[in-house]
């Protein structure tokens, strides 16, 4: 997951093939099994967002090495969102709510904007080689250490909530205690080996994941 400069192509060619089977499956629950809706064709139009955004990340915005146990798990990740969410929409018995349809919109967008943003303000940082050996505390990760997690876990909220069931707010859940209890202390761990003294200024003087609350 870390100090990783390669390319890695073949890893992040397996997450792109992930993420097209999913697509076709996805597809095929929404208009083939389940009756064609504004909901369905919306569910289906953000996970091709979110498709297109994460390639992009991948490929050309943040271009960094995948280690294959990182695209094995980020495969199984994406299956959840690009499969669990539809099944969940199409076996629902609940009756869609504007609002709640419109606030998960809200979430997913700007969770993905956040997430997105936050990284692509760090890169020309992260290119200079002027800044080797310094850790980044500005843009945005000036609010939270890990802001990027942070819009991860609000665009998950938005696509459960889009997806009109109950249920599916588990997945945001548990994505939220993924980051609490597993990647969130390990990228810590890593940053305070990898800049010392630097990161342990920066974490006392900034919240870890919300900003102005934790």
């Amino acid at each position: 997951m870390y100090g990783i400069n390669n390319s890695t192509i073949k890893e992040k060619i397996l997450i792109l093939v992930a993420e097209i089977i999913y697509l076709i499956i996805a597809y095929y629950l929404l208009f083939i099994t389940y009756e064609k809706s504004a909901i369905s064709l919306g569910l289906f139009i953000a996970l091709i967002i979110t498709a297109l955004r994460l390639t992009a990340m991948m490929f050309i915005w943040l271009p960094r090495g995948i280690a294959m146990q990182e695209a094995l798990m980020n495969s199984i990740a994406f299956g959840i969102y690009y499969l669990g969410f539809p099944i969940l929409m199409i076996t629902s018995k609940q009756d869609p709510n504007l609002t709640i349809l419109i606030v998960g919109w809200i979430l997913f967008l700007g969770g993905s904007m956040l997430n997105t943003i936050s990284e692509l303000l760090r890169k020309p940082f992260k290119d200079n080689p002027l800044n080797k050996g310094k850790l980044y505390t500005g843009g945005l990760f000036k609010y939270a250490i890990h802001i990027n997690y942070l819009g991860d876990c609000l665009w998950v909220l938005g696509l459960a909530l889009i997806s009109n069931n109950i249920y599916s707010l588990l997945i945001p859940l548990g994505l939220f205690f993924v980051f609490i209890f597993g990647y969130i202390p390990k990228s810590d761990d890593y940053l305070q080996n990898k800049y010392g003294q630097q990161f342990t200024l920066y974490k006392q003087k900034t919240k870890k994941l919300i900003p102005f609350i934790w």
